[in-house]
């Protein structure tokens, strides 16, 4: 198939597996910890949702791993893994 001088074909994304989504999830947690460890941020590139929802998986797991609040903000384009404000004592419900 050719294309107009100058375009590209529009990239197509191959759904995960669910073993690829497993294996994926479990390999990330450890590199988010660290990177949130050194730098309190972590931002990687998550243009579908099906990334968007990768990451936020990663970044529950990695909340439960260091035992601190993590939030991640998406916008589409990028998502953002970075702490929580953790509740001052006796403001918990």
């Amino acid at each position: 198939m050719t294309h107009p001088f100058g375009t590209q074909p529009a990239t197509r994304h191959t759904p995960l597996s669910a073993e690829e989504r497993v294996r994926a999830e479990a390999n990330f947690v450890p590199l988010v910890a660290q990177r949130l460890a050194a730098d309190g941020r972590f931002r990687v590139s998550a243009d579908t949702p099906e990334m968007a929802e990768l990451f936020q998986a990663v970044a529950r797991r990695v909340g439960d791993l260091l035992g601190r609040p993590v939030v991640s903000y998406a916008n589409g384009r990028y998502i953002v893994i970075t702490f929580g404000q953790e509740e001052a004592p006796g403001l918990a419900g």
